[in-house]
């Protein structure tokens, strides 16, 4: 398939409705960059897509093309030409998205793109999902779910009342694990030199403590 789609665009045809439709969902994944960034936007008014089993790079430059393509819909339409695209959203997008009650079912929410799920607030994925929130408690111990509460205040996951919990209690942080460099490419002489004196330094602060 690849080949032949290779071969198709090579003798100069476009990539308009016609063969978008005969490449269809199954073999969109196929396109390189080149071939996605010639497709004209209106094309995309005439087919049934779902890159969500693309690279990102792909949801990325469809995404983009399709908020083109739908942008003069009305709601709840829009919503619905646009939905199987998301993936590539970015999240000032969804963040939009949030206010205007499109009741995004949890399929397309964990396909999202991870730092742009990270990044929405528990009032914000509440707007998103609607009528679908109540689902969110069931993947709390799922990927990314998982890793999307353990970034929020537990406080603030209260106020969904769906019952989730993992979230980071009041008066704590969360803390981030240093990424140190190897022995064999971090400097000695500076690491060298405060492990030979600490010994001596704690001993000193000890002598200083007993005798005040």
């Amino acid at each position: 398939a690849s080949a032949i789609i290779r071969r198709y665009v090579e003798l100069g045809n476009a990539l308009n409705s016609t063969a978008l439709a005969a490449i269809g969902t199954k073999y969109i994944c196929l396109l390189n960059e080149t071939e996605l960034k010639d497709i004209d936007p209106n094309t995309l008014k005439l087919v049934s897509l779902n890159p969500s089993a693309c690279s990102q790079a792909t949801k990325n430059i469809l995404y983009a093309k399709a908020k083109i393509a739908f942008s003069g819909k009305p709601f709840p339409a829009y919503y619905e030409l646009i939905e199987p695209y998301l993936g590539g959203a970015p999240a000032v997008d969804l963040q939009a998205l949030s206010g205007e009650n499109v009741n995004m079912n949890l399929s397309t929410f964990v396909q999202l793109r991870e730092e742009v799920l990270m990044s929405l607030t528990p009032g914000e994925v509440q707007g998103l999902l609607g009528m679908y929130l109540p689902e969110l408690k069931q993947w709390q111990n799922k990927a990314p779910i998982q890793q999307w509460i353990q970034r929020q205040k537990q406080s603030e996951l209260d106020k969904l009342h769906i019952g989730l919990t993992g979230g980071t209690q009041e008066g704590y942080i969360n803390l981030v694990t240093p990424k140190f460099q190897t022995p064999s490419s971090a400097p000695l002489g500076p690491v060298a030199m405060t492990l030979h004196l600490l010994p001596s330094l704690l001993l000193t602060f000890l002598m200083m403590s007993i005798l005040s």
